[in-house]
C-alpha cells in the first residue's frame, strides 16, 4: 500500500495509486448546500487535500472520482472557474510580503481573463472583484474560491510584531471583502485555517462565512475515523502487529491511544490524526510524528503571557464561546490551544451546554508538555533520558532512586526560572513544576491532584506491580506530608490491592529549588 504522506494533491493521490480514504460523499453534501464556509482544523489534518479535492470536483474532472462515492452522487459535472489561494508556503514575517504575494496571484488571474491596464488604480479587493465578474461573464458559470490556511499571515507574526499583525489583518480584510461585493458571481467559497479570528478580524469585512468547524455533519471531513481505519487498513494493522510482536487488537488499541481522540462536534465521533496514523502504518513504528513535524512556537509565546497554568486549563468544562472564537488577546490562549489541536472535546454536558477539554491523545499530551517543560523550566538535563530513568525506577519499585532523580532534575533548573518573591507564587510555581513533571510520565496510570472523598491527593502513580502515593510540601516536613496521606485516607481505596504501595512525603525547598526532604513508607 502506498501512503500519501505529505501529498496534498488529490489528482496525484488518485493518478499515482496512493490510498485515498473516500470523503467525497461529504464533499458532495457540502457543495450542494451552497454559500461561504469556514473550516478550522489543526495543521497537517487534511485541509489542503480537501481543498484540492474541491478544486478538481469544480473543474469537472470526473475521471479522478471513478470508484468513489462522488461518481454515483454527481450527475451534472459542471465546470466552474476556480480561484485557489494557498498561504501555506509563504513567509509573512517581513512587511510587504503579504501584499506582494496577493498582488502576484491577482496579476496572474488578470492575465488569464484579459484584465490589464488599470490595476494600479484599484485596491486588491476591487481587482479581485473584477476578476470574478470577468470569469462569470466569460464562462457562464459562477466562480469558486478556495483559500487554504487563510490565517498563516497572522500566525507568522502573532505576538512578535503588533504593527505588522494589524497591517496583515487590514490587507486580508480588504482582500476578503470581495465575497460581499461579488456575491452574485460566486458559486462556492471555502476558507480553511487553524484558528478563527473573531471581532476585530479579517472576517468583519464581508458576509460572515458559515463556520462548519463544529458541525456534526462535517466533523469527519478531515482526519480518519475508527470505522475508516478498520475498513481501509486492517491488513496493515495486522502486519504492524506482527512487526511489533503483539496481537492485532493490541496494535489497534495502541494506535488509538497514541493518535485517536479528536472530537469536533457534540456527536463525539472519534477522529485520528491522519498525518501520524499514516506515518505509523508506513514505518510500522509508534512515534510522535505530528508533534515532531513542527513546534507550536506561537503557543509557547502566548503561554508566556498567560496567568494560568496548563493544569488549570485541562480537564475542565467550558461554554463554547470561551474556546471556539479567538479574540486577538494574548491573555486568552485557550481558543488557540484548542483550535491548534493541542486540546480537544472529551465530553459534552447538554443540560449546561458545556464542553470538557483535555489532551486528545498520548502523542499530543507528551509532545506539548515536553515543549512546555523546556520553555517554562529550561532544565539543563535531557528530558527524554530523564523520563526513561524515572519510568525504570517506578517499574523496579526503587523509591530512593526516584528521590535522586527528582533532586537532580530540579537542581538543573536555572535559579532565574524559579525566583518568585510572593509566597503564593512560589507555591504555585512548585505545584506547576510538579504537575508538568508527573504528566510527562505517561507509560503508567498517573493521577495528578486526584480528588478523593476526604481531599485531593497530589499524585498517584500505578504500575503493574507498585502503587506510589505522593504528597508534596513547600518548605514543610516530610513527616507532615506522610501524616496528611494517613489523615486523609489517600491509601484507603487500595486496601485490598495486592500491589506493593509506597507512601512518599517530599518537601520542595524554595531556598535551594530542589528536594529538601524525602521519606518513604511501604505497606510491606
Amino acid at each position: 500500500m502506498k501512503y500519501p504522506i505529505g501529498i496534498q494533491s488529490f489528482e496525484r493521490i488518485i493518478e499515482d495509486g496512493y490510498v485515498y480514504v473516500d470523503k467525497t460523499h461529504l464533499v458532495y453534501d457540502l457543495t450542494h448546500s451552497g454559500g461561504i464556509y469556514f473550516l478550522s482544523r489543526p495543521r497537517r489534518f487534511g485541509k489542503s487535500l480537501l481543498v484540492s479535492t474541491l478544486e478538481n470536483y469544480y473543474l469537472g474532472r470526473k475521471e479522478l472520482f471513478k470508484g468513489l462515492a462522488m461518481e454515483k452522487l454527481e450527475k451534472e459535472w459542471n465546470v466552474h472557474p476556480v480561484f485557489h489561494v494557498d498561504f501555506n508556503g509563504g513567509n509573512f514575517k517581513n512587511a510587504g510580503e503579504l501584499e506582494k504575494k496577493i498582488n502576484f496571484i491577482i496579476s496572474e488571474w488578470e492575465k488569464q481573463y484579459g484584465l490589464t491596464g488599470h490595476a494600479e488604480e484599484l485596491g486588491l479587493g476591487d481587482r479581485f472583484t473584477e476578476v470574478l465578474c470577468a470569469a462569470h461573464e466569460q464562462t457562464g458559470r459562477r466562480a469558486v474560491v478556495l483559500i487554504d490556511e487563510y490565517d498563516k499571515p497572522m500566525l507568522d507574526v502573532l505576538d512578535t510584531d503588533v504593527t505588522l499583525e494589524d497591517r496583515h489583518r487590514n490587507v486580508l480584510k480588504a482582500f476578503y471583502s470581495v465575497f460581499k461585493a461579488a456575491d452574485k458571481h460566486l458559486q462556492f467559497v471555502l476558507l480553511t485555517g487553524v484558528t478563527k479570528f473573531s471581532q476585530v478580524s479579517v472576517f468583519s469585512g464581508f458576509n460572515q462565512p458559515k463556520d462548519i468547524s463544529m458541525d456534526a455533519r462535517y466533523e469527519t471531513l478531515c482526519g480518519i475515523t475508527q470505522e475508516e481505519l478498520d475498513r481501509y487498513f486492517t491488513e496493515q494493522m495486522a502486519e504492524m502487529a506482527a512487526t511489533n510482536q503483539c496481537t492485532p487488537e493490541e496494535m489497534r488499541q495502541t494506535l488509538k491511544l497514541q493518535y485517536d481522540g479528536y472530537h469536533f462536534s457534540k456527536k463525539m465521533t472519534d477522529v485520528y490524526n491522519p498525518f501520524s496514523l499514516l506515518n505509523a502504518l508506513d514505518s510500522m513504528d509508534i512515534r510522535n510524528y505530528w508533534f515532531s513535524s513542527g513546534t507550536p512556537t506561537y503557543l509557547i509565546r502566548l503561554l508566556a503571557h498567560f496567568k494560568e497554568n496548563m493544569n488549570e486549563l485541562t480537564g475542565k468544562y467550558y461554554p463554547p464561546e470561551e474556546f471556539i472564537d479567538y479574540k486577538a488577546d494574548v491573555e486568552r490562549p485557550l481558543p488557540m490551544i484548542y483550535q491548534s489541536g493541542y486540546l480537544t472535546i472529551k465530553d459534552y454536558d447538554m443540560r449546561r451546554n458545556r464542553f470538557l477539554l483535555d489532551f486528545p491523545n498520548n502523542e499530543v499530551k507528551n509532545g506539548f508538555l515536553t515543549a512546555l517543560v523546556a520553555a517554562y523550566l529550561q532544565p539543563r538535563k535531557q528530558l527524554s533520558n530523564w523520563i526513561d530513568d524515572v519510568v525504570d525506577a517506578l517499574e523496579a519499585g526503587e523509591a530512593d532512586t526516584l528521590c535522586t532523580l527528582f533532586t537532580s532534575f530540579l537542581a538543573s533548573i536555572p535559579y532565574t526560572m524559579r525566583r518568585k518573591e510572593d509566597e503564593t507564587e512560589k507555591e504555585r510555581y512548585f505545584q506547576y513544576t510538579f504537575y508538568l513533571i508527573m504528566r510527562l510520565i505517561s507509560v503508567y496510570t498517573v493521577y495528578v491532584e486526584k480528588v478523593q472523598s476526604q481531599g485531593r491527593v497530589d499524585c498517584i502513580v500505578e504500575t503493574p506491580q507498585y502503587i506510589y502515593i505522593f504528597e508534596f510540601k513547600l518548605d514543610g516536613t516530610a513527616d507532615e506530608a506522610l501524616q496528611q496521606i494517613e489523615d486523609k485516607g489517600y491509601a484507603r481505596e487500595y486496601a485490598t490491592d495486592s500491589r506493593k504501595l509506597f507512601r512518599i512525603g517530599a518537601v520542595f525547598s524554595s531556598e535551594t529549588g530542589t528536594i529538601g526532604e524525602w521519606k518513604t513508607v511501604t505497606n510491606q
